[in-house]
């Protein structure tokens, strides 16, 4: 009798214990699950310490790698001090030695790719050529560029169909994407945009969708959740815009379950790039808590 009382109680205790072990358990689990997608870093969420000189351009990879454990970059091309062969090899020599891969380019201020000006456009596009040899030499799958335009929705809609199709047909030959991010103006629109793409009609021009950049001007704005599920289908890369964060680690301003779901269900299966842009906490602070978020919510819907 006093045995099977000494059980029952033994039998009790691994129970409680058990269930009190289960939360932790069930958190290292988590963790340990392969996500859905994979995570890399957008230069621009340090900018701030590039502008001030905190670091250099050629350290971005190393920093990456060994302050946040991520081995994917995005770069920005305004932070490039030169295009030629010397400096590419050097970036890339760093990148091979810490073991971080090359995903693409984001290129500003080389000119508007729906200008209705055809002179200018043209010109844009050109201004676009060292970037593609840029990131083949890198070893990057794409450039992001910016489908820009003065005139009616209709009149840079061409123009921008126009201009990426000019420089997605350069760039096939080296087997590098063209891939437009809503940024502003009609690009924020993911109807039009995706129009757009559509038009284009080359297998290496999509999409960067990015979740935070949804403000076609002062008084007008794109529903997000919307406009990224209209970019999903052309996507070749996605940016997870983030700034601010509430005590329990979710971004104030989206959703984020609702947003990586539309992304899980478009069926994408490629880089999520972490792109933090606040003010309430340091860049460094800011990239680590949009990872633990895309870590835990990609958790729950892996």
């Amino acid at each position: 009798m006093k045995k099977n009382r000494r059980q029952f109680i033994k039998n009790i205790f691994f129970t409680s214990a058990g269930l009190s072990l289960a939360p932790a358990l069930l958190n290292a689990y988590k963790e340990q699950k392969e996500l859905f997608f994979k995570i890399s870093l957008a230069q621009w969420s340090l900018n701030r310490a590039l502008r001030q000189g905190l670091f250099d351009h050629l350290d971005f990879p190393a920093k990456t790698k060994n302050d946040f454990n991520i081995d994917a970059v995005e770069y920005v091309s305004t932070f490039f001090k030169s295009t030629n062969n010397e400096y590419l090899a050097e970036l890339k020599k760093r990148t091979d030695t810490e073991g971080v891969k090359n995903i693409l380019i984001m290129v500003d201020g080389e000119g508007p790719l729906g200008d209705l000006d055809e002179e200018k456009r043209l010109q844009a596009v050109k201004n676009h050529y060292k970037w593609i040899e840029a990131a083949k030499f890198l070893g990057c799958h794409s450039i992001r560029v910016n489908a820009r335009g003065r005139g009616t929705k209709e009149e840079v809609a061409a123009a921008a169909i126009d201009g990426l199709g000019r420089l997605s047909e350069y760039a096939s030959k080296d087997n590098i994407g063209v891939i437009v991010e809503n940024h502003g103006g009609y690009s924020s629109n993911g109807k039009w945009l995706s129009n757009v793409i559509k038009q284009v009609n080359l297998p290496n021009c999509g999409t960067l969708p990015d979740f935070g950049n949804f403000r076609i001007n002062l008084n007008e704005s794109y529903d997000p959740y919307l406009g990224v599920e209209e970019l999903m289908p052309f996507a070749k890369g996605v940016s997870a815009k983030s700034r601010k964060f509430d005590e329990e680690g979710n971004e104030t301003e989206t959703d984020y379950f609702k947003m990586l779901k539309i992304v899980r269900d478009s069926g994408y299966r490629g880089y999520i790039g972490i792109e933090y842009e606040g003010r309430e906490m340091s860049e460094d602070e800011g990239i680590q808590a949009t990872k633990r978020l895309l870590e835990r919510v990609g958790a729950e819907l892996s």
